[in-house]
């Protein structure tokens, strides 16, 4: 038996869940039931049924519905969004029997109608801490006002909200068209997006959340030769337990560093990597094409991902070394391959007073080199004449064209 998961799920399904707040994409209204004889309040004039899908029920309402029927501790959030059908989200598995409670209100405004754009951002945990540090360093600081609130800004691109939601929320949210652009693990959007072609993704490598999707095997079956029969589960979390308590002979999990997976006496195998991970920028096609101002602020979006990307790799360097001319001390730079940089170098005369005269027998060089070398290029600058060495770190770097960009324009054929 193979078991799967995806264990971003772990964190959210563990403990109790008092008070559980499910927001929907608009305003919303929690409610938590901490009784058997709580009973919820809305808008008489936004109301007409409730519906129990696993039930079987369909109870009009006139004017609230009960929610005796729930267990304590449940929380339901009710939507005052103008949509077409805004919805009472309740988490499954905390009613008794009823799998989802939705709520058919009128006069409600299509959601393509909405005038702002939206962001999706992991709203817990290391990805989200990480996700707020990148977009920070991007010069695109997200501002919150409240942190127990779900919305929040970037004041650098108008006309922009950014939503807080669970990472596997983010691909639904995507793909439903209540958000255009999110950022989120691609394990996370392989796993929801389920190949859908209205996910683009727009940066690939955003250089953090890294993981991967791999089997890994118990000491039993590992003493085992070939498979007849395989029969597939799934979980909700604490995978590596499995095949120690006999319910599972290989476990399909998501890993970052491996030492769960060693801890509980397992071993990854060798090419059973079934996904490389890691967070990504992606946006809905439908957004993109038709929503005026998306596909605009997508691209200043990527731009600032890819400046500092890229700059966050280099280093620049200034020295000083004497020559005859500028001509002659670059190249005498140049002849050495690794010290190329980006574009090349610049070179500068720096003017000193000597003898009481100006005199420019100095010249600066400004250069870029990769941060895993810069160990090796200080070396071989000082071999051929530099000093005073200055190391600066880069925080963008703005190229006239980006490749990624015109991939997305080639693929939704602008």
């Amino acid at each position: 038996m193979i078991s799967t998961t995806n264990s971003r799920h772990r964190n959210s399904e563990k403990g109790t869940h008092k008070n559980t707040k499910l927001p929907a994409l608009g305003a919303s209204l929690a409610v938590p039931v901490v009784s058997a004889s709580t009973s919820m309040a809305l808008p008489s004039h936004g109301m007409q049924e409730l519906l129990l899908p696993s039930r079987g029920i369909r109870q009009l309402l006139s004017p609230m519905p009960s929610l005796s029927t729930f267990p304590a501790h449940t929380s339901i959030s009710v939507s005052m969004e103008r949509s077409a059908s805004p919805r009472i989200v309740c988490r499954s598995g905390f009613l008794k029997s009823a799998a989802a409670v939705k709520v058919i209100v009128s006069n409600g405004r299509p959601d393509g109608e909405r005038g702002e754009i939206r962001l999706g951002l992991p709203s817990k945990g290391r990805m989200a801490g990480n996700t707020l540090d990148l977009l920070k360093r991007c010069q695109l600081s997200v501002e919150q006002l409240n942190p127990r609130q779900y919305v929040a800004d970037i004041p650098q691109l108008s006309n922009l909200q950014v939503w807080f939601q669970r990472p596997e929320d983010i691909v639904r949210e995507l793909l439903s068209g209540h958000l255009d652009i999110g950022i989120d693990g691609l394990d996370t959007v392989s796993e929801y997006g389920q190949g859908n072609k209205d996910l683009i993704i727009v940066h690939e490598a955003l250089d953090y959340g890294h993981c991967r999707l791999s089997l890994a095997l118990g000491h039993k079956f590992m003493k085992e030769n070939g498979l007849k029969y395989v029969s597939f589960s799934t979980g909700e979390g604490a995978l590596e337990a499995a095949p120690a308590m006999g319910t599972a002979d290989v476990i399909l999990d998501v890993v970052s560093s491996g030492t769960t997976l060693r801890e509980n006496n397992l071993k990854e195998i060798e090419g059973g990597t079934v996904l490389e991970s890691q967070a990504v920028l992606v946006a809905s096609r439908k957004s993109l094409v038709q929503r005026e101002g998306v596909l605009d602020t997508t691209h200043k979006i990527l731009e600032r991902l890819e400046a500092h990307l890229e700059a966050v790799s280099q280093s620049m360097v200034t020295v000083n070394m004497t020559g005859s001319s500028a001509e002659e001390v670059a190249k005498r730079v140049l002849s050495l391959p690794s010290l190329s940089g980006l574009e090349g170098l610049t070179v500068s005369p720096v003017f000193r007073k000597r003898d009481e005269e100006v005199v420019a027998d100095c010249y600066a060089i400004s250069i870029c080199v990769p941060k895993n070398m810069l160990d090796i290029s200080v070396q071989q600058l000082r071999a051929i004449g530099a000093s005073r060495v200055l190391v600066s770190p880069l925080t963008c770097i703005l190229d006239e064209g980006s490749p990624r960009w015109q991939q997305l324009l080639s693929e939704l054929r602008l």
